[in-house]
């Protein structure tokens, strides 16, 4: 849903007051637009990812890994700033200064979760507008049917499901997941993951 009646710049959205009712918005060619709510099983993939992917950047100087809420400037203009559920910027893409506010560009690699409301047209675009601005490597993991898809900088794309293996490729090198380990969730009465 879109909340602006005007075009927005990337100062006057970072200017934004956070909602109090815990709403989140991203700026997409100069309107704000409201992005859907996070269910508990879309916290919960976010995390194992993001751990696992901080684990494998920590062994060598290869970026940045960021979680859920950081927001990226895609474009200026139009003005854009979207934020992924987990992203990763290669240190050849890290400033020397600091910047503050907004990531200065876009991530590296990008990761969307897509949550019950979201529409599959809705999160193919958000995918091809992070690999229009530069973003080489993007997952867009579906909780409901337990896959991931992936897009390249290429114009290729495929879909993972169990018993697959994600990989980093040349974005994260090294890099490698097992779709199932994102999914799986330990039952209290110690069960098998499901």
């Amino acid at each position: 849903m879109t909340i602006s009646t005007r075009p927005v710049t990337i100062a006057e959205y970072e200017a934004l007051p956070e909602s109090p009712d815990g709403i989140r918005y991203e700026l997409v060619n100069g309107e704000v637009i409201e992005v859907t709510g996070a269910a508990w099983e879309h916290g919960l993939i976010g995390k194992k990812l993001l751990l696992r992917l901080e684990a494998h950047v920590a062994t060598m100087p290869m970026g940045i890994v960021f979680g859920d809420g950081v927001g990226f400037i895609l474009n200026r203009d139009p003005p854009s700033v979207r934020v992924p559920d987990v992203a990763f910027v290669s240190v050849d893409d890290v400033p020397v200064d600091q910047p503050a506010g907004f990531w200065p560009g876009p991530p590296d690699f990008a990761v969307e979760i897509v949550s019950p409301n979201d529409r599959p047209d809705e999160v193919r675009a958000k995918a091809e507008h992070y690999l229009a601005a530069g973003t080489r490597l993007v997952w867009v993991v579906w909780p409901r049917d337990q896959t991931v898809t992936v897009f390249r900088a290429d114009g290729t794309s495929a879909r993972f499901h169990e018993g697959d293996t994600l990989d980093g490729e040349d974005v994260v090198p090294g890099f490698t997941t097992p779709v199932s380990a994102l999914f799986a969730v330990t039952r209290r009465d110690g069960g098998a993951p499901r």
